[in-house]
């Protein structure tokens, strides 16, 4: 073949074996709190690295930002070469690599949940402030004379996020869903979760699934008609047996998930309730596994 083509001259000529390579389509876990490859630490957190149509994808940051680095070194994760990260709630075990990120990658884009006064920072408008005009200048809000818009710090002031509160595509085939939970203890909680549109499906990866997983699942049903693969925490840790059981069984004859990919919150009565239900279509996922996306 390469003789033919040489003696032809054909440029277009070309051996499959010196073909390009198709772009990677999988996701690697840089941080959770089980998995059995050698030279990790398990910490409770969660952070992915996500390669879909020749994009890279950091979502979310772990919990401890030391363990984090040695994560990523380890895994040989360069995380100067991002193409974005997402951040999918303000929680600490989501958050705590933020710093060692903007030290490798200080100009990355960042997209985090849009909640007023929140730990990302951003706009909040002035309208929260009802006047009252029959106060002396001394005692209103800025003497009177109110900005229109009022500007809320973050932790990470040098950090270029963007927040996001509607289902958003960020690039071709790749959305992000926002949702809000309802849920006592993290009631007004904005999270956000990724979505891959592939060719079996949408694949969704979550952080830690406050608003509810099949909330979620809902709020991505106008970027797609089917979910192929769900990542990530599904924050059963501490739930009932009888939920969990239907939660499975939602997933798996509900929604007629192809795969699921549990990790980090979900829980162990959890992890176990779903290899029962999903089978061999149950994908381990735990620290430094790499899983090919279809």
């Amino acid at each position: 073949m390469r003789l033919a083509c040489a003696l032809l001259g054909l440029a277009i000529c070309t051996s499959p074996a010196l073909a390009a390579a198709p772009p990677a389509a999988r996701v690697t876990i840089l941080y959770d709190a089980f998995g059995d490859r050698p030279g990790l630490e398990p910490d409770w957190g969660f952070s992915a690295l996500v390669e879909y149509g020749g994009r890279r994808i950091l979502f979310d940051a772990g919990n401890d930002g030391e363990i984090f680095a040695r994560n990523v070194r380890a895994l040989k994760v360069d995380l100067r070469h991002l193409d974005f990260a997402v951040i999918s709630h303000r929680h600490g075990d989501h958050t705590g690599g933020l710093g060692y990120l903007l030290q490798v990658n200080p100009k990355v884009t960042i997209y985090a949940p849009y909640e007023r006064f929140g730990l990302f920072g951003g706009p909040v408008p002035a309208t929260i402030i009802r006047p009252d005009t029959a106060l002396p200048p001394r005692m209103r809000y800025f003497g009177g004379t109110v900005p229109a818009e009022l500007s809320s710090s973050s932790v990470w002031p040098r950090a270029h996020f963007v927040r996001v509160d509607t289902l958003t595509e960020v690039a071709p085939g790749v959305a992000l869903v926002s949702t809000v939970s309802r849920t006592p203890g993290t009631l007004e909680l904005h999270e956000l979760s990724l979505v891959l549109r592939t060719p079996e499906g949408l694949v969704v990866i979550v952080g830690c699934s406050h608003p509810g997983i099949e909330t979620i699942l809902e709020a991505t049903r106008p970027y797609g008609d089917h979910v192929h693969e769900i990542f990530g925490g599904l924050h059963l840790v501490s739930t009932a047996d009888p939920e969990i059981e239907r939660i499975a069984s939602s997933l798996r004859d509900h929604w007629r998930l192809d795969l699921i990919a549990p990790g980090h919150c979900t829980g162990e009565p959890a992890f176990d309730a779903l290899s029962r239900a999903f089978g061999d279509r149950y994908v381990y996922a735990g620290l430094g596994t790499v899983v090919a996306l279809y």
